[in-house]
């Protein structure tokens, strides 16, 4: 793995473009939770019922990792304004590792909430 160096605007700029997409997330979790409410009122299947129970889990845990993220980010953003008050732009190695290390946690969710859309999405095809 390479050192990469991240200076404060980039880590700011990088933190914005996460908090909309973790915005939109949690939009579309409202969204999906609708469509459950409306199913539910549907559907008497117990398979059906559990599947439904599945996702409503499912949408609880993906909203508390979206609120657990933002928190992150906001503890980032206290750190670079602290740095910014000081006037040092100093690069902040560990910072920098906890940033990267982030961008990766992202990418990860990224992929599992992806995931979990198509798989609802298959599931309102059937259901709906």
């Amino acid at each position: 793995m390479k050192n990469e160096v991240l200076e404060n605007s980039s880590m700011h700029f990088e933190h914005q473009q996460w908090n909309g997409e973790l915005a939109f997330w949690k939009q579309e979790l409202g969204f999906f939770n609708k469509k459950l409410n409306e199913l539910v009122t549907r559907w008497t299947d117990k398979d059906v019922l559990a599947q439904l129970e599945h996702y409503q889990n499912e949408f609880i845990l993906h909203g508390n990792v979206i609120e657990d993220l933002q928190e992150t980010i906001e503890k980032h953003e206290t750190r670079i304004a602290g740095q910014s008050k000081t006037n040092t732009d100093a690069l902040d190695v560990h910072l920098t590792k906890e940033h990267v290390a982030f961008r990766n946690k992202i990418e990860t969710q990224r992929h599992i909430y992806s995931e979990l859309k198509k798989e609802f999405f298959r599931f309102l095809e059937k259901y709906m």
